[in-house]
């Protein structure tokens, strides 16, 4: 895939500089996507209805209470939502109770931000014991601070969870810049008035004006991020 942002500018005009950055972090920041979905195949198993592979796509990226509720629709199980929200929880943390992958990149890009000093929060749909147990492998410094699923009144497609991030520095939406893998991300960071990298994990992404979409984030640095937001503003 190819950026749709021009090639890095030198720009620093007032009213126009970068002010911070926001970053998903299930199939953004650590491949983990796949461990939701086996983590819910392996529930709902236990439960007696096999999950159709055709449902992961309504899925991924969504918050919790929308992904189970809809698997719950859909299975018919017999189980309540916040039942399910404690199963699906407890089997994902076992799986990465021994540390996640990063996405190629992400290292490198965390490292970059922070040694500029760049404001940086993690704006997750998961939960804050999912946030913490893989900031451990993320390294919690790498962050200004980080908002979870849980800890807003309307996660992701709603725009809150980065109105609230940028609230929380005092910084102007549209000159924060969001890194996201799903069409529910992009939505949220979108609505909020956002600029946005989308970098697809498992749906493909259209290109649109105020958003870049790139193959991986071996292609995002602190440059081309400055220059998303002195070109779209």
């Amino acid at each position: 895939m190819t950026s749709t942002v021009p090639a890095p500018s030198t720009s620093t005009a007032e009213g126009s500089a970068l002010q911070a950055v926001f970053l998903d972090m299930d199939g953004t920041l650590v491949d983990t996507e796949g461990f939701w979905w086996d983590a819910e195949v392996e529930v709902f198993a236990a439960l007696g209805h096999p999950l159709d592979e055709a449902w992961r796509d309504v899925v991924v990226g969504g918050p919790m209470t929308r992904s189970a509720g809809y698997l719950i629709e859909v299975t018919g199980a017999d189980i309540t939502l916040p039942e399910l929200t404690v199963l699906l929880n407890d089997r994902f943390e076992r799986r990465i109770e021994r540390g996640v992958p990063l996405m190629a990149g992400a290292a490198r890009l965390l490292a970059e931000l922070a040694a500029h000093e760049v404001p940086t929060a993690l704006v997750s749909a998961s939960h804050r014991r999912i946030i913490d147990r893989v900031l451990e492998s993320l390294g919690r410094e790498m962050f200004t601070f980080s908002v979870a699923g849980d800890e807003v009144v309307r996660t992701k497609p709603h725009p809150e969870p980065y109105l609230h991030a940028a609230t929380r520095l005092g910084a102007d939406p549209m000159r924060c810049a969001v890194v996201e893998d799903t069409a529910t991300g992009v939505a949220a960071a979108e609505a909020a008035g956002c600029r946005v990298v989308a970098v697809p994990s498992v749906a493909p992404i259209a290109p649109a004006r105020g958003r870049a979409v790139v193959g991986s984030l071996e292609e995002v640095n602190l440059a081309f991020l400055r220059t998303l937001i002195t070109r779209m503003n």
